[in-house]
């Protein structure tokens, strides 16, 4: 479990195809504190370290994983999202994030509003039923509130911290990025489906 606060911006150091896709990503976590085995949200997606050193840690990410997200955009030297696992006791600033990202969304539209930037996104048809508005959505791991919905679009409001701290102050029309929907909102459309 995540909160889709970030923590830290990371860097894809090396890619590598085997049987699975091996990716090293260069950090700033203590790594003697992360454990082997340890969740890694990266872009939201919820990845397990399987090989660490001083300043960066390596995942191996799957096929069904690359088709269902964008991390077939990933390449050297790109900045990913980075967070890691939700612990006891821990704040949770944000919503609850499980890491398994339902589908990849695409950025339609970039504007700024004073210091703020203003995002619109277009999701697939089959999430955007569960995106309302000032309802919570997860976008490369960030936990955002959506501010309207429009069929399959929805805006998303990016304040300057946000942008600072998260790869969200580079973003630009046509980035595909990964869509996890509010848990929450998944749950009360399947026991609606049952009844």
């Amino acid at each position: 479990m995540f909160t889709g606060i970030i923590t830290d911006q990371g860097e894809i150091r090396d890619l590598e195809q085997r049987g699975d896709l091996r990716a090293r990503i260069g950090c700033h976590y203590d790594m003697d504190g992360v454990d082997m085995g340890a969740s890694i949200a990266c872009d939201g997606v919820c990845l397990t370290v399987v090989a660490m050193g001083a300043d960066w840690f390596d995942v191996d990410v799957s096929a069904e994983t690359v088709s269902k997200t964008n991390l077939d955009t990933w390449a050297k030297g790109r900045t990913v999202n980075l967070e890691r696992a939700l612990k006891v006791g821990d704040e949770l600033g944000g919503h609850i994030v499980s890491g398994h990202v339902d589908g990849v969304a695409e950025v339609i539209s970039v504007k700024d509003e004073g210091d703020s930037t203003r995002v619109t996104l277009r999701a697939p048809k089959a999430l955007a039923r569960f995106i309302a508005p000032k309802g919570s959505v997860a976008l490369n791991g960030t936990s955002l509130t959506v501010n309207e919905v429009e069929g399959c679009d929805f805006g998303i409001n990016f304040i300057p911290h946000t942008k600072e701290v998260t790869t969200w102050g580079r973003v630009a029309v046509g980035d595909r990025v990964n869509l996890e929907i509010d848990t929450l909102a998944r749950y009360v459309a399947r026991l609606h489906e049952a009844d």
